[in-house]
């Protein structure tokens, strides 16, 4: 089996390929080091930083006008997300901790695009089957508690427009992925992979981003 090549992601790399991405605005750069500073033992579940340049241009890629995100925390993506749409477009945040995302809801004004975001904190499941059962969403990311990745999924699917793309974070899930006694969220993400991949109503991709994006596309 081919790799392709053998690349080693070394800081130094990583510093290069920041460097040749958008970089991050005041705002956002503000919101994670408040994050990382508030929540240091949560830290690592905000969107790494190439993602937001990442999700931004897809966002802008589909056209999207219509974006729902299941996992906002302190509200990094989101506000990558927002910043892409329109001005009449509107993001769906559902999260469940208003603690976190009272930080992103300041970031949101501060960076002047919290008319597109409607966060509504709830369970994430009953916030998609509360939204219309036709397909209307442009674009999705899906970066929530693992064990729910499935039940999200099938949520979003039907209710994802032709052409619209789902973005899951984490499929990698630092590399336990390939352990055949995996565990936990682990175990989920493993089950939930192979659930994406088996799916015929999307084109999917699991790329080597971050700790593992997959790109699913409705046929």
């Amino acid at each position: 089996m081919t790799k392709g090549n053998d690349t080693t992601i070394t800081d130094e790399l990583y510093q290069y390929m920041l460097a040749h991405n958008p970089p991050l605005d005041p705002v956002q750069r503000e919101l994670v080091d408040t994050t990382y500073a508030r929540f240091p033992d949560h830290a690592g579940m905000v969107s790494a930083e190439e993602q937001a340049p990442l999700l931004a241009f897809l966002v802008r890629l589909v056209g999207a006008r219509h974006v729902v995100e299941v996992g906002t925390f302190t509200g990094f993506s989101a506000l990558a997300m927002a910043r892409a749409l329109p001005a009449d477009g509107t993001l769906i945040a559902c999260d469940i901790s208003e603690e976190w995302t009272a930080y992103g809801r300041a970031a949101w004004e501060k960076a002047g695009v919290a008319d597109r975001i409607d966060l509504r904190i709830a369970p994430a499941l009953d916030t998609l089957r509360a939204m219309p059962a036709e397909p209307h969403i442009d674009f999705a990311y899906l970066d929530a508690d693992k064990g729910g990745y499935i039940a999200y999924w099938e949520e979003l699917v039907p209710r994802m427009r032709q052409g619209g793309v789902i973005a899951t974070d984490n499929v990698l899930f630092h590399g336990g992925v390939t352990d055949p006694e995996a565990t936990g969220p682990t175990a989920a993400i493993k089950e939930f992979n192979d659930h994406v991949s088996a799916d015929a109503r999307m084109d999917s991709v699991l790329l080597t981003v971050a700790d593992g994006l997959t790109l699913s596309r409705k046929r």
